[in-house]
């Protein structure tokens, strides 16, 4: 039997003997291998491997031009706001645009729970206005009341619990941003993460029946799987919510240091030094089920891979390629 040319995915095939006679009752046919609509997906990544937000010391060598050059070398097409980004509109569009890069998103501290409304909502309209500017749709949001992130408390022990009034000035606080956001066609999104009042599926679960269906959610893969320390409830809370994820982060987990987090009682910042996080592919999370939910649902929007990690430990150029090499394998985009 033989086959010559080149034969593509989902092709029949017709199969010959070496005299060229068709065998009438075998036929091969190429399996098509998944792969994401590309038109529906923009894949971008964070600037907190390069440098980090919560430990300046961490990559405090790294540049800004460094970081985003490496970015675009790497494949991604967009990036989130870290704390070495130029504020103004102007000087950082020329050098984003220079690179094929744009703002999808950037980190919001909102601080409803402790009663700062009209601060939250003066800084939030800054916030707002500056993304607009630099042509983002969604404004990722963090309700930081209590929060222990960038404490040395241990981040499952000493992690806020929300009663109802907190709960309630919480929706009400996030209710108000989703309309400001909408002034500007653009949406709120909370990002769950670990430490703060909104960690847990459940915490997830009582944020997205409290406020209203024009506030939406990040799912971040790895604080959720941080979190509950599984697969499973990590794709229950993006099967459950698919339809209001309109910002998605793509972040690894190391089990062991999971492990030793729990084990020693360690805060959030100690485990992100010791390595908590990675690029999708170098830890625990199988992301095949996560592609397989969004494409399945038509998820149109930003992939962001996210890893907070010492760069002097993991270089954020090699880890960036690694994560964009495994998304492109098994995603397909």
């Amino acid at each position: 039997m033989s086959y010559e040319g080149r034969i593509s995915s989902g092709q029949i095939c017709k199969i010959f003997d070496k005299n060229n006679r068709l065998y009438p009752n075998l036929s091969l046919q190429i399996k098509r291998g998944f792969s994401m609509k590309a038109e529906n997906i923009q894949l971008g990544i964070a600037p907190i491997g390069w440098t980090n937000d919560d430990l300046p010391e961490l990559g405090a060598e790294n540049t800004f031009e460094q970081c985003v050059s490496e970015m675009a070398l790497a494949g991604y097409t967009g990036c989130e706001v870290g704390n070495k980004y130029p504020r103004d509109v102007a000087v950082l569009k020329h050098k984003l645009d220079v690179r094929g890069i744009q703002i999808c998103n950037a980190w919001f501290s909102t601080f409803f729970v402790d009663g700062k409304r009209e601060e939250t909502i003066t800084e939030f309209i800054k916030h707002r206005d500056f993304l607009h500017a630099m042509g983002a749709k969604v404004i990722g949001c963090s309700e930081q009341s209590r929060s222990i992130q960038g404490t040395t408390k241990s981040v499952f022990k000493e992690k806020p619990i929300f009663n109802d009034e907190d709960w309630k000035r919480m929706a009400e606080g996030y209710n108000e941003l989703a309309k400001l956001a909408a002034e500007k066609g653009m949406k709120v999104c909370l990002h769950h993460h670990m430490g703060t009042g909104i960690q847990t599926p459940e915490e997830v679960d009582r944020y997205m029946d409290e406020v209203n269906d024009d506030v939406y959610l990040l799912f971040d893969s790895g604080h959720l799987y941080y979190s509950e320390g599984c697969q499973k409830a990590m794709l229950g809370v993006l099967e459950k919510y698919i339809d209001r994820i309109i910002h998605v982060h793509l972040k690894d987990v190391r089990d062991e240091v999971v492990a030793e987090v729990k084990a020693k009682d360690l805060s959030f910042l100690e485990g992100v030094k010791k390595g908590t996080f990675t690029v999708p592919g170098d830890g625990v999370i199988d992301f095949r089920p996560i592609f397989d939910i969004l494409e399945k649902h038509d998820y149109k929007g930003w992939m962001v891979v996210e890893a907070e990690q010492d760069p002097a430990l993991a270089n954020p150029f090699e880890y960036a390629l690694k994560g964009r090499k495994y998304i492109r394998e098994t995603a397909g985009v």
